[in-house]
C-alpha cells in the first residue's frame, strides 16, 4: 500500500470515529429541531427545565450502568431497586418523625439509609455474579423480581406515602433551583463529571475497559477481575440510590409501579451514547446525551398526536435494537 493510500485510510478512519462520537449530539440537535417545529413551546424555559430535570433520574442511573456494561456486565434490576429503596426510605423517615421531628435530620438519615441500601443491593448483584459465578443477566433478572415484590409487600399491594410534614422539608430537593438550574440537574452534572474522571482518568476505569475487552487477558495482567466487576455494580447501586433520593420528593410516595422501565431507559441511554453492549468501550459523555435523547423523545411525544405517548416504551425498545444493530454492523466492518 502506498503512502498516499495509507494517509487516505487514516483520514477516513479519523472521520468515521469523529462521526460516531458526534452521532448522539447530532441526533439530539435534530430532535430539538423537530420538537420546536411541532410546537414552539418546546424550547420554552419551563419545558427545557422540565426536560433536564426528568433526564437527571435516568442519567444518573445510566452513568452507573456505563461502568457495568463497559466491564461486560448488565443490570436489569435498577428500576426495581429504586422502587424498594424508595419504599424503605419512606418507611424509615416516617418512623423517625416521632423521634427527630419532621426536619432536616430525619431527611438526612433517610438519605443515608438510601445510599447504604443502594450500595448493599449493588454489592449483592456483583457478589452473586462474580463469586457465585452466575450470569449477570440471570442474577439481575432474579433480583429485579425480588426487589419489586418486596416493595409490593411493604406497601401491602398499595402505596407508601411520605409523612405530610416531611414533604414540606424534603420537597426543595426536587423543586428548588441553584443558579437557575434545578437541584436534580446539579446532582446529574456532579455524577457525570465524577463518572467521566473515574472511567477515563483512573486505573479503575482502565481495568473496567480491559475486563470488558477480554476478561482472561485482564486476569493474566494481574487485574483483580472479581473485585473490579463487583465495584461496578456497587457504583450502579450508589447511582440508583442517588436518583431515588431526588425522585422521592417529587411524588412523596412509592409503590410497585415506581421505577418501571427504568432499566430499559438506562440501558438505552448507555447504548445510544456509544458504549458497546458486549463491553470493552464506554463513553460517559455519550451516556449523558443518550439520557437527554430519550427524555426529549418522550417530551416530543407529549407535543404531538402523531404517535401516542403510551408508545414511549416501544420507541425506546426500537432505539435499543437499532443502536445495537448499528454497533454490530460497525464492528463487523472493522473485522473485515
Amino acid at each position: 500500500m502506498s503512502d498516499t493510500e495509507v494517509i487516505s485510510a487514516e483520514r477516513k478512519r479519523a472521520f468515521s470515529i469523529d462521526l460516531k462520537a458526534m452521532g448522539p449530539a447530532l441526533a439530539l440537535l435534530i430532535l430539538c429541531i423537530i420538537g420546536y417545529s411541532l410546537n414552539s413551546a418546546f424550547l420554552s424555559e419551563g419545558n427545557i427545565t422540565n426536560l433536564l430535570t426528568r433526564s437527571a433520574f435516568i442519567g444518573i442511573i445510566a452513568v452507573g450502568a456505563t461502568f457495568v456494561i463497559t466491564a461486560g456486565g448488565i443490570d436489569l434490576s435498577v428500576g426495581s431497586m429504586a422502587a424498594v429503596i424508595s419504599g424503605v426510605m419512606i418507611i424509615i423517615m416516617n418512623n423517625l418523625v416521632d423521634t427527630f421531628g419532621a426536619g432536616a435530620v430525619t431527611v438526612l438519615i433517610g438519605c443515608g439509609c438510601s445510599l447504604i441500601l443502594g450500595i448493599g443491593a449493588g454489592w449483592i448483584n456483583g457478589a452473586l455474579t462474580t463469586k457465585g459465578k452466575i450470569e449477570a443477566f440471570i442474577v439481575t433478572l432474579g433480583t429485579m423480581g425480588i426487589y419489586r415484590s418486596l416493595v409490593t409487600y411493604f406497601a401491602d399491594g398499595g402505596t407508601l406515602s411520605l409523612n405530610f410534614d416531611l414533604r414540606g422539608t424534603y420537597r426543595p430537593v426536587y423543586y428548588d433551583s441553584f443558579l437557575g438550574l434545578p437541584i436534580p440537574v446539579w446532582v446529574f452534572i456532579g455524577v457525570s463529571i465524577a463518572g467521566w474522571v473515574i472511567l477515563n482518568r483512573t486505573a479503575f476505569g482502565r481495568y473496567c475497559t480491559a475486563i470488558g475487552s477480554n476478561e482472561s487477558v485482564a486476569k493474566y495482567s494481574a487485574v483483580n477481575v472479581d473485585r473490579i466487576k463487583t465495584a461496578t455494580y456497587v457504583i450502579q447501586g450508589f447511582c440508583v440510590a442517588l436518583a431515588t433520593i431526588i425522585y422521592v420528593p417529587r411524588l412523596g410516595s412509592a409503590s410497585a409501579s415506581t421505577g418501571v422501565l427504568w432499566e430499559l431507559e438506562a440501558i438505552a441511554a448507555v447504548i445510544i451514547g456509544g458504549t458497546v453492549l458486549k463491553g470493552g468501550y464506554g463513553r460517559i459523555g455519550g451516556t449523558i446525551l443518550g439520557a437527554l435523547i430519550l427524555t426529549t423523545i418522550g417530551n416530543i411525544l407529549n407535543f404531538t398526536d402523531v404517535i401516542s405517548n403510551y408508545l414511549n416504551g416501544t420507541m425506546q425498545g426500537l432505539i435499543i435494537i437499532i443502536a445495537v444493530w448499528l454497533q454490530r454492523a460497525d464492528w463487523s466492518k472493522k473485522k473485515v
